[in-house]
C-alpha cells in the first residue's frame, strides 16, 4: 500500500474532542483535515480545513467527505456500519466495517473476547423477560448492547429483584448484564496497529473513574512486569484477531488475585491515552494518523511519570474557573476543548501534569479543582 503522506487529507467521522486532537496533530504533521458531524461549532469543526455538517448515519454527507479525503477515520465507534462499507468502496476506512460490526454490539463483543479465551467479566444476554430469570447473580451492571457510553445506558443492580426496573429504566431493549467486579485496580492497555501489523505499545495507564467516567488516569501504571506482559499479550491478541488499524485501547479489571479481565474495547483514541499528548515521544494522535495513513510507527516512550485529570462541566458551576490556580503548578499543561456549553459530568479539557513524584503531582492537581 502507498502511504498517504503529509499534504494528504484525514477525513474524520465525528467532530468531538478526539477529532480536535487528531487534528491539531495532522496539521501540525502537514496533512489537511475533513470532519463530519451534525454540530457545525462541535469541538473538532472549528479546525478542519472542510466541514461537512451532517448525521453520522447521512450517507450523502458521508459521501462528500469521502471526496475530499484520502482516507477515512472516525472518533467515535457509533458511526453506522453502511456508511463505513459504503465509503469503503472508493476510500480506505480505517477502522473499517468489520471492527466496528464486533465493537457496536456490547454481546458481539463479549462473544469475541470469549472466543479468543481471554478471561473477562461474566456475563448474560438479556432480549427477555425470561432471561432475567436466567442471569448472572447480582451485584452486576445492566448495559444496553448499543450507544452506551461514559455511564449512560446503563444501570447498577444490587438485588435480582431490581432486575425487572432496570431493563424497564433502559426500554427493555436488547442489554448485557455484566457481573460487578471488586477490582484492585481499573488499568488500560493502549497500543497502535500499523497496515503492517506492526505494533507499538504505550506504557500501561491506571485509572480511576467517578460517577462512570474517567477522572484521572496515570501512567506508568503501578502493576508488575508480569501483569503489564499479560496486558500488552490481550492487547496484541485482540488488535490482531480483529485486524485493526489504528489506535486501540483495552479496558481491564486487575483482580485482588492478580486476574486480569477485559472490560472493553475501543477501537480509536482513547480518553486514558491523553496523557501522551505531551507526555510521550509519540502522542496517540500522531500514531492513530501515522498507523491509518500506512507510516511507520512512532517512539511511545513516556518523557516523565504523567497524570492526567478530566475537566468537567461542573467546573464552570459559579462562572469560569480560575486557571491561574491550576497553571500554578509548573508541570500542569492545560486542554481544552472549545466546547460552548458546559455541564454537569460534559467533558470540557483536560489537564497533564508531568512530574517526577506521581503521587505527589495528583495530589497537588487535586487540591488545585478542589478549590476551583
Amino acid at each position: 500500500m502507498t502511504p498517504i503522506g503529509p499534504g494528504g487529507t484525514v477525513g474524520i467521522l465525528g467532530g468531538g474532542q478526539l477529532a480536535r486532537m487528531l487534528a491539531l496533530e495532522a496539521r501540525r504533521m502537514g496533512y489537511r483535515v475533513a470532519i463530519q458531524d451534525p454540530d457545525p461549532h462541535a469541538a473538532g469543526m472549528v479546525l478542519a480545513d472542510h466541514r461537512v455538517v451532517g448525521s453520522l448515519g447521512d450517507l450523502a454527507a458521508a459521501t462528500e467527505l469521502a471526496a475530499c479525503s484520502d482516507v477515512i477515520t472516525l472518533d467515535t465507534e457509533h458511526v453506522p456500519i453502511e456508511v463505513l462499507e459504503h465509503l469503503s468502496v472508493t476510500r480506505p476506512v480505517r477502522p473499517g466495517g468489520p471492527v466496528l460490526r464486533v465493537i457496536q454490539d456490547r454481546l458481539e463483543q463479549r462473544r469475541f473476547i470469549a472466543s479468543l479465551d481471554i478471561a473477562q467479566t461474566a456475563y448474560s444476554s438479556i432480549e427477555h423477560a425470561a432471561d432475567l430469570e436466567r442471569a448472572i447473580s447480582v451485584p452486576a451492571v445492566l448495559k444496553t448492547r448499543r450507544a452506551g457510553y461514559d455511564g449512560k445506558g446503563q444501570v447498577r443492580v444490587s438485588e435480582a429483584v431490581e432486575l425487572a426496573a432496570a431493563w424497564d429504566a433502559l426500554g427493555r431493549a436488547p442489554a448485557v448484564l455484566e457481573s460487578f467486579v471488586d477490582f484492585a485496580k481499573e488499568i488500560s492497555v493502549l497500543l497502535a496497529r500499523g497496515t503492517d501489523g506492526q505494533i507499538v505499545f504505550y506504557p500501561l495507564a491506571e485509572n480511576e473513574h467517578r460517577r462512570h467516567v474517567l477522572h484521572l488516569s496515570r501512567a506508568p501504571a503501578r502493576v508488575s512486569p508480569d501483569i503489564q506482559d499479560l496486558a500488552r499479550w490481550i492487547g496484541a491478541r485482540i488488535a490482531t484477531a480483529l485486524g485493526h488499524v489504528g489506535m486501540l485501547a483495552v479496558e481491564l479489571f486487575l483482580t485482588h488475585d492478580d486476574r486480569l479481565l477485559v472490560n472493553e474495547i475501543a477501537p480509536r483514541t482513547h480518553n486514558s491515552g491523553h496523557y501522551t499528548f505531551g507526555g510521550c515521544v509519540t502522542s496517540q494522535f500522531e500514531q492513530h494518523l501515522r498507523a491509518v495513513c500506512g507510516l511507520p510507527l512512532g517512539d511511545p516512550t513516556l518523557l516523565r511519570p504523567a497524570v492526567m485529570i478530566n475537566l468537567l462541566g461542573d467546573l464552570w458551576a459559579a462562572g469560569p474557573p480560575r486557571w491561574d490556580l491550576l497553571l500554578a503548578h509548573p508541570g500542569a499543561q492545560l486542554h481544552l476543548y472549545g466546547k460552548r456549553d458546559p455541564s454537569s459530568g460534559r467533558k470540557m479539557g483536560h489537564v497533564l501534569v508531568l512530574d517526577a513524584d506521581a503521587d505527589a503531582a495528583s495530589a497537588a492537581i487535586s487540591e488545585s479543582l478542589g478549590r476551583l
